[in-house]
């Protein structure tokens, strides 16, 4: 472990709260046969996260991987935070070295809040104009994380109009029995029907009967009241 990453840890342990922690543990699901077990918080907010994260950019992956082996959450976070930031700046083949990392390094990407910050602003970005093998592989594996990776990576595609993957991925989890999962679908189809209505109306037409309600009711959030109706009722 480098002076840096030592540095680093001093300065989160500086303004960690006891009393936040805890929520947070039980916020994020952390106690025993939870999707979040073992989790360990410092109980520090997201914002003080983003500025500690901006002092410590320098770190190179040896130090990365160091915090995302940790069991304390905010190591973890911080550390997608520095590697979401080196990505943006880096030329292609730090861009290249740094997806590689990531997926090498998933294990330790396994909240919802690490994966959503992260996932569709590396794996989506990468992938954006390349083959997506590696999120169907994700889609269909048993993982809950690795399956949240795949529907939310495609965010990125979303907002530049291909809607492809999102559909497909959607339909392959489309029986998933975790409600993080239904959670992730149903926000992935409504950013798509935010951008093309038609496309989501298509879906659900195809499928609304066959989606979990938590499914469902998210895709059909910005829809008007009688259509949210209609679409509930097929319930």
């Amino acid at each position: 472990m480098s002076y840096q990453v030592n540095n680093l840890i001093r300065d989160l342990k500086a303004v960690s709260n006891p009393e936040k922690a805890k929520i947070l543990s039980g916020f994020f699901k952390s106690g025993k046969g939870q999707y979040g077990e073992g989790d360990i918080f410092l109980g520090i907010y997201v914002p003080i996260q983003k500025d500690i994260a901006k002092n410590y950019e320098q770190l190179n992956l040896k130090d990365l991987e160091f915090l995302l082996e940790s069991k304390i959450h905010e190591y973890r976070l911080v550390a997608l935070f520095i590697l979401v930031s080196k990505f943006k700046k880096g030329d292609n083949k730090i861009r290249e070295i740094i997806y590689k990392f990531y997926l090498k390094n998933v294990k330790g990407i396994n909240n919802w809040d690490l994966i959503d910050t992260s996932a569709p602003k590396i794996i989506g970005e990468w992938l954006k104009e390349k083959p997506k093998d590696v999120l169907y592989k994700f889609a269909n594996s048993n993982n809950l994380w690795k399956k949240r990776i795949a529907i939310i990576s495609t965010l990125t595609f979303i907002r530049n109009k291909n809607f492809e993957d999102t559909l497909k991925i959607s339909e392959i989890l489309l029986q998933d029995k975790h409600d993080l999962i239904h959670k992730a679908v149903g926000w992935m189809l409504r950013e798509m029907g935010k951008k093309d209505e038609p496309v989501l109306i298509k879906f659900l037409n195809k499928h609304a009967t066959k989606m979990p309600r938590t499914m469902l009711r998210y895709s059909i959030e910005k829809f008007n009241k009688e259509t949210r109706k209609y679409y509930l009722c097929l319930k």
